[in-house]
């Protein structure tokens, strides 16, 4: 993975408890897996927005935040990042519609 999300994902997670006036990561942490994924949703609409428009800066911003919002998103649920590497790792190699049946959806 990432050196860079690696250690981002490290950065958010310290961030758990700490004060939420002093950190925004620690504020989106502190307001719950909702709120999280609440701000997840509203990143991942404006990267789709910018892309439909294209809006190559814009895209590229907001699939940075998209990104950032994701990884807090995993924090707040108690999933990390070494699990989702896992995850992908696990479908490497496989046909992503066999990856989707194989899922039941």
């Amino acid at each position: 993975m990432s050196e860079t999300l690696t250690r981002l994902a490290a950065t958010i997670a310290a961030r758990r408890g700490v004060d939420p006036a002093s950190s925004y990561t620690a504020s989106l942490l502190a307001r719950g897996t909702g709120k999280a994924a609440e701000k997840f949703g509203e990143e991942a609409v404006e990267a789709i927005v910018a892309a439909a428009s294209g809006d190559r800066d814009g895209l590229r911003a907001e699939a940075a935040d998209v990104l950032y919002h994701l990884m807090v998103l995993l924090t707040a649920a108690g999933v990390t990042l070494e699990e989702v590497e896992a995850e992908l790792e696990k479908r490497e190699g496989t046909s992503g519609h066999a990856e989707k049946a194989a899922r039941g959806k």
